[in-house]
């Protein structure tokens, strides 16, 4: 792999250190990994961390040289809220006549199990151009593509997103298993990658709270082991470089 992911640019950007390799990083605490704990965070407007509300906010920055808002719907996600998106579809989807099985299914489409999101790590955040007029759900495909509001910021992150270090972790490979394809949603690998081998090596069937969780009673060994290798690891190949 080529880790030279920040590339020196004479673009109208600032020129960006190279980082070669990752900078090694210290064992994460379960409590963050899981999103159990505090994070100091950058700004309310750009909930991520420190480095990476930093490195966002150089990114927004160039964007807006171009008439583009980087307006974050999402960003840093706590375990709790988490388990309450999980709460409300699960309900949602059993008013509807889902069985435990085809509801957890549905909701792993684009949501995840409470204790497994990025969004815990504060490296990831789903985008939107705010300069554009807000209508309905905003975080749908389509809006994103043909005559979607969002095609001049789709374009303008595929072309520099990655000179700042963020990154799709969900592609529109068709190789990729796991969740759906999702052009609002980037992860800045430069922590993103060392905190994900660092969730590896935990215990998902133990670690993982279900208490008061819909559906946990389907959550078993079996499952947990799918959903590690198709959801977990179903993300762009450079985001599991380790």
């Amino acid at each position: 792999m080529n880790r030279r992911l920040f590339l020196n640019t004479t673009m109208g950007f600032a020129s960006f250190p190279i980082w070669s390799p990752f900078k090694k990083k210290e064992p994460y605490s379960k409590e963050l990994l899981l999103g159990m704990s505090k994070l100091p965070l950058f700004s309310d407007t750009i909930p991520l961390t420190l480095e990476v509300g930093e490195a966002f906010m150089e990114m927004q920055n160039a964007a807006l040289k171009q008439g583009i808002f980087l307006e974050i719907v999402s960003g840093y996600r706590s375990y709790e809220r988490q388990k309450s998106i999980w709460n409300r579809k699960y309900k949602s989807n059993e008013l509807v006549g889902l069985s435990p099985q085809k509801n957890i299914k549905k909701i792993i489409e684009y949501s995840t199990l409470p204790g497994t999101s990025r969004h815990h790590w504060g490296t990831d955040v789903d985008i939107i151009d705010g300069s554009q007029i807000r209508e309905g759900d905003v975080l749908v495909e389509e809006k994103f593509h043909d005559q979607g509001p969002y095609v001049k910021l789709k374009k303008w992150m595929d072309q520099h997103a990655e000179k700042f270090g963020f990154y799709l972790p969900y592609t529109q490979n068709p190789k990729r298993k796991g969740f759906y394809y999702e052009p609002w949603h980037y992860s800045y690998a430069p922590l993103a990658i060392p905190m994900l081998n660092s969730y590896l090596k935990l215990d998902l069937k133990k670690e993982l709270l279900t208490s008061g969780l819909e559906g946990s009673n389907y959550l078993n060994a079996q499952f947990l082991a799918k959903y590690k290798t198709e959801n977990i690891l179903g993300i762009a190949k450079i985001l599991k470089e380790f």
